[in-house]
């Protein structure tokens, strides 16, 4: 796979705040992240019943790092129930070298080395009352544990979900915390992941979003997305684009959309609005997606948009009138 050199200080100003720590972010709107057990049908809206993000701590933090989980068992108030509660849910952590340089690490099926580099932790959760709707937390972990990379001048951590049993919904969130007992953000840490399994709202006025990354040579780009159940569009805005809706897939299917890249919009996030419709909308509605470039590569989506969240610009143009 190619990489890509990724401009940082346009990243790092824009993470010193605390919407980058919690996983969905705050900018994403999204109420939580979905996976599902390993005997699931892939219909109720899981294609793989396995999720990967990445924690990046930088360089400079030498104090300890805490992975933080909300809610991270199964049978309780926020999970999705099919038949009676039977599912599992296994969380590891991974550092060392190859956690997140492994070209299977940053694909988007669970597949090969996926799992790569040192496991650090690993913890399964069934129906466990303790935890539902509350906190447990991975670490404390030096953050030279994590695997060093140039590209962003810091470590990296690998968290996966995998669903190991039972046919189940579960709903989760993560944190990135200076703390094991509380959510307090790390100075210039941050999230990303190549593919994004949630849940999306029952209000179809709440819009929820996501950020991918547009690099210098990128020409087109694919977005895929799974099982919407055709629950409204996909409106894509950026710096150039003021809003362009795009189709969504139905029940158990993947849909596949391609547009091209306009210069303007390259070094800069484009913004995936999930955008459910008006009239009857889905209720309980789970989906998938990520967004490829020309060479097929997955591109990143990170909490916090690189830049900011993009506004379209007005385009003004002067006109001489004739005498």
């Amino acid at each position: 796979m190619k990489q890509f050199a990724f401009v940082i200080s346009l990243f790092f100003i824009y993470c010193l705040n605390t919407n980058a720590q919690p996983v969905p972010g705050v900018d994403e709107n999204i109420p939580f992240l979905m996976t599902f057990g390993a005997n699931a049908e892939k219909s109720w809206g899981d294609d793989d019943f396995s999720q990967t993000f990445f924690f990046l701590i930088p360089e400079n933090n030498k104090s300890p790092i805490y992975i933080r989980v909300y809610d991270p068992d199964t049978g309780g108030e926020l999970d999705e129930l099919k038949g009676v509660f039977d599912t599992k849910m296994s969380y590891s952590v991974y550092g060392g070298k190859g956690a997140y340089s492994d070209p299977d690490a940053q694909g988007v099926d669970p597949k090969g080395n996926y799992k790569s580099g040192n496991m650090l932790a690993i913890k399964t959760f069934g129906v466990d009352p303790r935890y539902d709707k509350n906190w447990y937390t991975f670490g404390p972990f030096n953050p030279t544990e994590g695997e060093f990379t140039k590209e962003f001048g810091g470590y990296i951590f690998k968290v996966i979900c995998d669903g190991v049993a039972g046919d189940d919904g579960n709903m989760y969130r993560y944190f990135l915390s200076t703390s094991g007992t509380e959510n307090k953000p790390i100075e210039g840490g941050f999230a990303f992941s190549y593919e994004y399994s949630f849940r999306m709202w029952d209000n179809p006025n709440e819009v929820s979003h996501i950020y991918p990354y547009i690099i210098e040579q990128t020409e087109a780009v694919k977005m895929m997305n799974f099982d919407w159940d055709l629950d409204g569009i996909i409106r894509v805005v950026s710096v150039a684009r003021k809003g362009q809706d795009f189709e969504v897939s139905g029940d158990n299917e993947w849909k596949e959309v391609t547009f091209a890249i306009k210069p303007e919009e390259k070094k800069t996030s484009l913004d995936f609005q999930f955008r459910k419709r008006q009239n009857a909308p889905v209720k309980s509605n789970n989906v998938v997606i990520n967004v490829r470039n020309q060479y097929n590569e997955v591109l990143r989506f990170f909490t916090v948009p690189i830049g900011g969240v993009p506004k379209y610009k007005y385009q003004i143009k002067a006109t001489q009138i004739k005498k």
